[in-house]
This record gives structure tokens, sequence and C-alpha cells, in this order.
């Protein structure tokens, strides 16, 4: 697939090059920068190697899980079983190396979940036109309540973090393997949303399903696809949570919603305005880790940064909405 968009329906929906300016693109990397720097002037401890390889380690996990939930979203619908996906993920891996499996065995197992929690979704969203906002908290709370039942509503423990334990904690300096790994991926997943026509078929039909299948494309198997893809990055990132934590956490993915979700909302304020991106998404995680480990340097208390955090969803909720109606009076064929 080349970067040219194959039928003139969807062109028309998807610009390859956005006309904002150059600031208004980058502004939110402008303030990852003022961030890092404004927290290393106060507390210089910031930017110590072991404290860099702890946010690059945790912002390379949070970047895997929600990366399916970024492409979601670009297509118009939503996701909010992924954190949940995750603890199931976390705990199938858990409780079968608790019962004597391999990490192979269970790891596999563990992304599997993910697999069949997104044809679940899929289907019920792409082929049964449920709305994804109701199908994604019910199969979420399904989830939620397997992952609890194998752990009998505690914890694992895992004896062996076992070959992913090093690859999580393995640095070159002070960057992590597992960080090194994500960039890849996600340079990968940019090139594919933004030069492919993969990538504009996912922002057209948040525009238009119509014209997506008139340009020859099926919805439903992209849909589906989508919700796959998700539901395998949420549990994959389960599973090397087992890894990183040594254990299986039933309430493990509860952490992640906000974030997730403040990530990829705010990062569709970046290059593509009002359209979700990976490389906007990168940015607003790394926006996120300085911010929890900056004021944790400085003594902030946990409700003060949730707050912050609660602030920036809102304010990455309303430029989204904002820039749906703006589309919609540009396409009203659309709508």
């Amino acid at each position: 697939m080349t970067d040219a968009i194959a039928h003139p329906s969807v062109a028309r929906l998807d610009t390859q090059k956005p006309k904002n300016g150059l600031v208004s693109r980058y502004w939110l990397l402008a303030t990852l920068v003022f961030m890092i720097a404004v927290f290393a002037f106060l507390r210089p401890q910031l930017v110590d190697s072991s404290n860099i390889a702890t946010i690059l380690r945790s912002s390379a996990l949070t970047a895997i899980m929600i990366l399916g939930l970024t492409w979601v979203i670009a297509a118009g619908k939503i996701d909010v079983s992924f954190m949940h996906v995750a603890a199931l993920g976390n705990m199938t891996t858990a409780y079968l190396l608790a019962s004597g499996h391999g990490w192979l065995v269970a790891g596999l197992a563990g992304v599997s979940v993910g697999a069949i929690a997104g044809v679940f979704n899929g289907l019920l969203v792409a082929v049964m036109r449920l709305q994804p906002l109701i199908v994604t908290i019910a199969t979420g709370g399904i989830c939620a309540s397997i992952a609890a039942a194998l752990g009998k509503g505690t914890s694992i423990r895992i004896a062996d973090p076992g070959p992913l334990g090093d690859f999580i904690f393995t640095n070159i300096g002070p960057v992590p393997v597992i960080a090194i790994a994500v960039a890849v991926l996600y340079a990968v997943s940019w090139y594919a949303q933004e030069k492919l026509t993969f990538g504009h078929y996912i922002f057209a039909t948040a525009q238009s399903e119509a014209a997506v299948d008139q340009a020859g494309v099926s919805v439903r198997n992209l849909l589906m696809l989508l919700f796959v893809f998700s539901g395998v990055m949420s549990a994959l990132t389960g599973v090397l949570l087992a890894a990183s934590l040594s254990s299986g956490q039933p309430m493990i993915g509860s952490s992640y919603f906000i974030d997730g979700l403040t990530a990829v909302l705010l990062g569709g304020m970046m290059l593509r305005i009002g359209k979700p991106n990976v490389l906007g998404t990168t940015t607003a995680i790394l926006i996120l880790a300085v911010l929890v480990s900056g004021s944790a340097l400085l003594g902030w208390a946990d409700y003060q940064r949730q707050i912050i955090k609660g602030i920036l969803l809102l304010i990455g909720v309303t430029v989204a909405m904002r820039a749906v109606i703006g589309r919609q009076s540009q396409h009203p064929e659309a709508s």
C-alpha cells in the first residue's frame, strides 16, 4: 500500500497533510520539553539515569496497552475494556504459572484471552452494530470478574519472572530495552497510520463509514481488526506486568483507565488536531509519566496529580468533540 488514497470519497474526508500550523501541531511536544525543564530545575533527580529508566519503562508498558485503543478511537469508536482485559491477561498468566505451566504456555494464554475479548467486542460493535461504550463496559466488567475469580479475589505470586523479567529490566545505558522495542513498534505504527492507505481508512471511518465501504473496504472487517488488536495489546501488557511485578494483580487495570484515555485524547491535540494518532499518544504518555515522577519528587499528594490528569482529560475530550463537530459541518454527508 502506498501513501496515496485509493478512493476519492475517502480522499475528501481525510487529508494527507494537516493544514494546522507548525506550532499548533507540535505544541504538545513543546509542553513535554517545558515540563522536563521545569521539574529538572526544581528537582535535578528527575534526570538521574535511574529515574529516566523508570519513566521510560513505565511509559513503555502504558504505550503497549493503549496503542490499539488509539486506533479504535481514531476510527470513531471507544473501548473502555482495555484495562480490564490487561488485568485478565495478567491474572491468566499468573494463574497458569502458579499451576506449574511454563512462561511460553502462560504468556500465550494471557495474550489469547485478549484476542478473544477483542473478537467479542468486534462482533457486538461491528457486526451487531451495538453501541461500543455500552459493549465495552459490559465486556470489561466480565473480564474484571473473571480476573478476580482466578485469584479468588487476591493476588497470585509468581516465583520466577522468567525471560520477560530480564527483557523488562535490562537497560542499554539509561534506556530500558523494552522502551527501545516499543519505540520501534510505535515507529512502524506511525508509518502505517500516517503513510499507508490503512491509516487513512481508519481516520475516514470516524467520519463516514459509508464512504469507506464505497471505497471497497469492509468497515466491519476493519473495526473487527482494530478491536482485536486493542485486546491483544492490552493483554500483552498484562503478561508483561506479571513479569514486572512478579505477581498477578486482579485490580491492576484500574490505575490505567484515566491515564489511557487521557493519553489518547490529549495526544489527539498533536499533529492531526482532534484525531488520535500514535505520535501524539506517545508524547502524551511521556507528559503523564514526567508529571507523576516530577510531582512525586516535589512531594505532591496523589489527589493533586489526579486533579491535573482529570483536567487534561477534559481538555482532550473538548478538543476531540469540537473537531468532530467541525468536520461534520464541513462534510454534512458524512454525519
